[in-house]
């Protein structure tokens, strides 16, 4: 199902009959979210059951090994304490740790239990009823959805209500305002010196006619972090800390301009949601898929190429999100009609 022929979105302010307004799926629909608690896993779980509106519940899997060793192909740990009835009507999981865990709840329910897997299982289109994935990676098949951006939490309505309620730490700074994401080293790869210089030396110059909104994570280096902390006490701005809520999603609704950097295609995607032009800062070592999602980003004119400089660019925000749980949705009902027929096991 490729992003082009993926399912209408419906208009949520007509529901159809027995949903709530805003919601895709009958309130009454239990729901889980499998991951093994990485934030990088949580996110897009989380962003999806968002969409599809019901309250899911977060079941957070922790197998011993071998059965950790074993993932995605092994079974999954028989102690498992997640794993418990009564089984969900929708599991949502992603993560190489769950896959296990998804097709055990699937076995488990007596097949009732509609299940969804957020990126390539390793393991084949059978690993889920419903599998999506970006156009970087290679599986297909007529139960997989593919399309650049993947689902993510941050909703128009929750970018709205940020702007109705803005933080105070960030609306007093004069505009023109740019939200600056700094990520760090991952398993992908090493946030060197060289790529930490190149990109202070551009947020030096941005500096000079615009308030930055800078939050790191704590994969940031931590003379990286001392750098751009010192940036904002010269030359004003915010950079959050750690003390307070972090103002993430407060920083993205008030934006002008957003940086975010390549190392985490997570943050650039929920970048591309909040309807601004996105800078994008590329390590020198970044992971091959993201550089495929990058380059599809560019085509599509929803980000580009950070150079230090503040241009008026056309914003081309790009959210995905809805369209994907609506798929998610059809797939679900079309599951529950056929468990309700006569003689379907």
């Amino acid at each position: 199902m490729a992003l082009r022929r993926i399912a209408t979105i419906v208009d949520a302010s007509s529901p159809p009959d027995g949903l709530l307004p805003g919601h895709l799926l009958p309130p009454d629909t239990t729901v889980w979210l499998v991951t093994d608690g990485k934030v990088g896993d949580l996110a897009p779980c989380r962003g999806l059951a968002q969409a599809l509106g019901p309250c899911a519940e977060e079941r957070r899997i922790a197998p011993r090994p071998p059965f950790s060793w074993l993932a995605p192909r092994g079974p999954a740990d028989p102690r498992e304490r997640a794993l418990a009835p009564p089984w969900p009507d929708l599991a949502i999981a992603t993560g190489r740790r769950a896959v296990p865990a998804l097709r055990a709840i699937k076995r488990r329910s007596g097949n009732e239990t509609f299940t969804v897997f957020l990126r390539d299982p390793r393991i084949g289109t059978r690993a889920a009823d419903l599998i999506w994935v970006p156009t970087h990676d290679r599986l297909r098949g007529a139960n997989v959805i593919v399309t650049e951006a993947g689902p993510h939490p941050v909703s128009p309505a929750r970018l709205a209500a940020a702007r109705a309620h803005p933080d105070p730490r960030l609306s007093a700074l004069p505009s023109p305002r740019i939200a600056v994401l700094v990520g760090g080293d991952s398993r992908h790869g090493h946030f060197s010196e060289a790529d930490a210089a190149r990109l202070l030396d551009g947020l030096e110059r941005l500096s000079e006619g615009a308030s930055l909104m800078i939050t790191a994570s704590r994969r940031t280096p931590a003379a990286l972090r001392a750098a751009l902390a010192d940036l904002v006490r010269r030359r004003g701005g915010f950079a959050w800390d750690g003390s307070g809520g972090n103002p993430y999603l407060a920083m993205l609704a008030l934006a002008d301009t957003i940086v975010a950097t390549g190392d985490s295609a997570n943050m650039v995607v929920e970048a591309c949601a909040a309807g601004v032009p996105v800078r994008l800062f590329e390590p020198a070592n970044v992971y091959p898929r993201h550089r495929t999602l990058f380059e599809d980003l560019k085509r599509h004119g929803t980000v580009h190429a950070f150079d230090g400089r503040v241009e008026a660019l056309r914003p081309k925000p790009l959210d995905m999100t809805l369209a994907i749980a609506q798929a998610v949705a059809n797939a679900y009902m079309g599951h529950r009609h056929a468990l309700a027929r006569p003689g379907v096991p």
